[in-house]
């Protein structure tokens, strides 16, 4: 419902988007959210994770990471415990994950996302799959939301190389 004047609020009944499924070759557990965005005359809202969305296991905490450049890469960490909620904010990135619980039926495959602030969608990313991502654009901004708060002093965190898996950082021409 629309507010019209100074001091109403608006109300927004706004109904979530269940997750949707990637294909054949999406590694388990991992969704690709999409997100609407409400658009009235005065800009947009966008609602990106509530404490009831089933893919939000518990709260740790939310960070911003930017990335100045077009083709900056930040790759690739896996947690033991945390789970990843990734939101691009403002420009676009390449999301490279690969599967390394030797117990997972999609063990050691790979999915590659590309998100955008135009068509927002929220990638999650269980404990256990290595992940990165690269900027599409200059001044890309992830918005992350995590299930753990970060430990400087002993970070959930296993990290590899960017190349580990491959050359997934190249965009090809098409």
């Amino acid at each position: 419902m629309m507010a019209s004047g100074i001091g109403e609020t608006e109300v927004c009944d706004c109904k979530r988007t269940p997750p949707v499924p990637l294909g054949p070759a999406v590694i388990r557990d991992v969704q690709n959210v999409p997100l609407v965005a409400h658009v009235d005359d005065r800009g947009y809202l966008i609602e990106i994770v509530r404490a009831t969305d089933p893919h939000l296991p518990k709260f740790g905490q939310v960070y911003l990471v930017g990335n100045f450049a077009k083709g900056t890469v930040r790759a690739f960490h896996k947690h033991l415990e945390m789970w990843d909620l990734f939101f691009i904010s403002h420009g676009a990135a390449k999301f490279v994950l690969v599967d390394d619980r030797p117990e997972s039926p999609t063990y050691r495959e790979t999915n590659v996302f590309v998100i955008s602030a135009r068509n927002p969608s929220l990638i999650v990313v269980p404990p256990g799959v290595f992940h990165g991502w690269m900027s599409l654009e200059d001044d890309t901004q992830m918005i992350s939301t995590a299930t753990e708060v970060y430990r400087r002093g002993n970070p959930d965190e296993v990290r590899v190389p960017p190349d580990t898996f491959g050359d997934h950082w190249v965009v090809k021409g098409r």
